[in-house]
């Protein structure tokens, strides 16, 4: 994977080109927690997706991530922060303006872009992101204690046992993502939400516990609309098919 220096620090990025003509913008693709550009992204089909439909398709490894740099300072994943990373890949590869797909941690980050760089985000999605946004942090810190358990078998939380598995299958560095759930736990408020004056899907699965509503995060938005994704919790919901329909449809939408 190609990389860029961001805050000092070495990130890894996928890009892919359409392959068919271009009909619209970049799409700038952002993961979530313990995951990465490959598995967030190309695992579940969204790069030829996308890049089917016309899009050059971007997809960024957050630092703790994937091939990315991986300190292990809370600090150093301030969501802000990581909206910066963001911002500086778009402007590394000279693109003014893009369409930004976030999914949870990676729908926090694309959200804080929006409001950091309101020129530069066309429409955005935040996909398992609800209210959550503005009425708590992230995930819980007891996630962080998961990722620093000497084993998977000394936990007996469910949450915790999912993201360490998770974090076991994809080969994270742990350390790196303990210190990402601490020090990414920043809220943005319902006036901040207010100021994103692009068009968003706000996509949530109907079995996602840890989203928070669709509906109402969408409701605080200026030209907000809510996806409910059937049947599916906040794993299963990224790789589905109406999903991607959805997202299709919203990002090929002529400007408001």
């Amino acid at each position: 994977m190609p990389t860029f220096v961001s805050d000092g620090l070495e990130l890894a990025y996928a890009d892919t080109p359409a392959t068919v003509p271009l009909s619209g913008p970049p799409v700038l693709l952002v993961h979530g927690f313990a995951s990465s550009a490959l598995v967030n992204w190309k695992q579940p089909g969204w790069l030829s997706t996308l890049s089917q439909n016309g899009r050059r398709v971007i997809a960024l490894d957050n630092r703790g991530h994937g091939a990315s740099a991986r300190p292990t300072r809370p600090e150093a994943y301030a969501t802000p922060l990581m909206a910066g990373d963001a911002l500086r890949l778009l402007e590394h590869l000279d693109i003014s303006e893009a369409d930004v797909f976030g999914y949870s941690m990676g729908a926090r980050i694309s959200a804080f872009m929006a409001l950091q760089a309101p020129a530069m985000v066309r429409r955005l999605v935040l996909g398992g992101l609800g209210i959550r946004l503005v009425e708590g942090v992230g995930l819980p810190t007891g996630i962080a204690d998961a990722m620093e358990a000497a084993s998977l078998d000394d936990l007996t939380d469910p949450m915790q046992r999912m993201f360490r598995a998770f974090a076991e299958r994809t080969g994270a560095d742990r350390l790196a993502l303990a210190a990402c759930i601490r020090g990414s736990r920043q809220e943005m408020s319902r006036a901040e939400v207010a100021q994103i004056n692009c068009p968003v899907l706000v996509a949530v699965g109907t079995l996602d516990h840890v989203a928070g509503d669709a509906h109402e995060l969408a409701k605080l938005l200026i030209h907000g609309e809510a996806l409910d994704i059937v049947g599916r919790d906040h794993n299963l919901a990224v790789g589905d098919k109406a999903f991607k329909a959805a997202v299709v449809e919203f990002l090929n939408r002529p400007r408001p």
